[in-house]
């Protein structure tokens, strides 16, 4: 597994995309006023969510699995309990949802290209050529 992607909740988003556009991450998902996802330059991804649309905690964190499948299927075998077992989502990513021993929620995941290059990502280019 590979720890790439945090999801924060937030509660004004205008506010919250400028701070992270002002640390330096780039933003590539654009969806006001519910969601957007920030990429730092060594590729990692940070979402932010609106926090009414997250669960209870604010903070979910997400890690990837290059054969979600068979990993749910070790750590099941190995006693942890999963809040659901592996779905496709709409969004393109294939997901199995639990907890830890806190009920902070976790996320394993199978994106491929979906997570970096959505075919949603902000087109740069063309905003760099409006300016």
């Amino acid at each position: 597994m590979k720890l790439n992607q945090v999801t924060v909740g937030c509660l004004d988003y205008d506010q919250s995309v400028a701070f992270y556009q002002r640390l330096g991450l780039c933003q590539i998902v654009d969806s006001p006023p519910r969601y957007a996802r920030f990429e730092t330059a060594t590729g990692e991804t940070l979402s932010i969510h609106a926090a009414e649309e997250i669960e209870s905690a604010s903070t979910l964190i997400y890690f990837e699995c290059d054969n979600l499948d068979a990993k749910v299927a070790d750590l099941q075998f190995a006693g942890i309990a999963f809040d659901t077992a592996p779905t496709d989502q709409d969004w393109g990513w294939r997901e199995a949802r639990l907890r830890d021993p806190a009920g902070n929620p976790l996320c394993l995941f199978y994106a491929g290209e979906n997570r970096r290059f959505p075919p949603w990502r902000m087109d740069h280019q063309a905003q760099k050529k409006r300016k």
